[in-house]
């Protein structure tokens, strides 16, 4: 695809920007888009008034240029074309796009927190007015979506899809595994490297559980929550409500996410997980990129993209496809200008609710206590595991959304192992949020 020809009947135009959180994805998008003359940030928000005046001068773009907010409110001054929201906040994401789209501005939607939560009724609003509501590219969930409608597009049959998880199992000598800077020597990987006589699900099992073991996680709510937005976008679906979140290295993915009468993971066609990227120092990262796999129905063709290195079952039966990269915000300008030259969006085009991200407990809890955030950067809260559950529309007895769940406060005792219901939480029910929900559960008739 030629981008320079796609935008190229827009001419001299350039498209105004209101910047909504100004962490690493802000940040970015600021320093990429200071020397892109079709791209002007007019505004730029943040409740963390000094880090916002970090990213401004770290950019390099004027000071002078820039309208700085500590509350969006504050800027309704400022004419500007489309909003970037990345706060990474549900409740505040939620109620920033919903003043866009009654101002007439186009939505492009960093916080997957919301997307996961209310984002299909979002897209449904912003059409309703002539406007674009969309995942952003540099961002998994536009990447992976993007992927999965190019390889549609080919007539290719995608049996499965996902991504990277955010960091690398880095297996070094000594059979020490680094994962994040910490070494555990004697890991137990190197005997795992291959699969050589044993199953992949046997394999997959082994080596998920030695990294266990050490106490290294393989599942985060960030990697739910940005593949039940693609869910959402493309109909995949999770085969189990915990993904199988295997430790693969990347050229096992086409042979591993097979289905299981073909000896791999899967029980069936058309799912979504995430894989924990396995690799030695001097092989190149997965870097949270996306993949699909894709059904190889012509042999011949296949064999020949087999002899130039692209990675095939052995079996021949599948092929896996792939972007290895995540950009954050430096992708971002691609989206701000589909949206506001073109009126498309890069993410999906019709999402429906099809999965909820919800929350198990993986220990007991007493009635008052607060489901606070103890991982900031994964929106983790110590004693829930994320689940992707089909949707639901909210109700005291069913499975509460995990961003609803967030921050609450527990109305009874609830012990291990208990999937959250609505009726555990003490649920702001005249909340905007809460509102909003209700009314895409109205509209879809989940």
């Amino acid at each position: 695809m030629n981008y320079q020809a796609l935008f190229a009947a827009a001419g001299d135009r350039t498209v105004r920007v209101g910047l909504v959180g100004a962490g690493d994805f802000g940040a970015s998008l600021l320093a990429k888009t200071r020397d892109m003359a079709n791209i002007e940030i007019r505004v730029v928000c943040d409740t963390n008034e000094s880090q916002m005046n970090r990213a401004i001068v770290a950019s390099g773009v004027d000071p002078k240029s820039v309208k700085c907010v500590t509350d969006m409110a504050l800027a309704e001054d400022v004419p500007f074309d489309v909003l970037v929201e990345a706060t990474g906040n549900p409740v505040a994401a939620t109620a920033n796009a919903l003043q866009a789209i009654e101002r007439g501005q186009h939505v492009v939607m960093v916080s997957k927190e919301a997307a996961i939560l209310v984002g299909p009724v979002l897209a449904h609003l912003a059409r309703g007015k002539g406007l674009v509501y969309s995942e952003v590219e540099g961002d998994q969930p536009s990447l992976l979506i993007g992927l999965v409608s190019w390889a549609r597009t080919l007539g290719l049959d995608v049996h499965a899809a996902g991504k990277s998880s955010e960091y690398d199992f880095v297996l070094e000598d000594g059979d020490t595994l680094n994962w994040r800077g910490q070494r555990f020597p004697d890991c137990g990987l190197q005997e795992l490297w291959s699969a050589d006589s044993q199953s992949w699900p046997s394999l997959t099992e082994n080596r998920n559980s030695r990294v266990t073991e050490l106490g290294v996680p393989t599942r985060t709510v960030p990697d739910y929550c940005e593949m039940g937005v693609v869910a959402n976008a493309t109909g995949l679906l999770p085969d189990l409500a915990t993904f199988h979140a295997p430790v693969l290295r990347p050229v096992e993915l086409a042979d591993a996410l097979q289905l299981q009468s073909d000896g791999g993971l899967l029980t069936g066609a058309g799912r979504i997980d995430v894989f924990n990227c396995l690799r030695r120092p001097d092989e190149a990262s997965f870097a949270g990129g996306v993949f699909v796999i894709v059904s190889c129905e012509d042999q011949e063709t296949w064999e020949l993209l087999r002899e130039k290195g692209h990675v095939v079952a052995a079996n021949g039966k599948t092929a896996m496809l792939y972007n290895p990269q995540h950009l954050l915000g430096m992708e971002a300008p691609i989206t701000i200008l589909s949206a506001a030259l073109l009126g498309l969006p890069t993410g999906a085009l019709g999402a429906k609710p099809r999965v909820d991200l919800v929350a198990r407990t993986s220990k007991s809890f007493k009635a008052g206590d607060v489901l606070t955030i103890t991982d900031a950067h994964h929106h983790e809260v110590a004693g829930l595991q994320p689940e992707l559950i089909p949707s639901i529309a909210l109700d005291d007895h069913q499975p509460c959304p995990y961003y609803l769940a967030v921050g609450q406060i527990l109305r009874e005792d609830v012990v291990s192992g208990t999937l959250l219901t609505c009726a555990m939480l003490d649920l702001d029910k005249s909340s905007t949020l809460y509102a909003l929900r209700c009314q895409q559960d109205a509209h879809f008739e989940t």
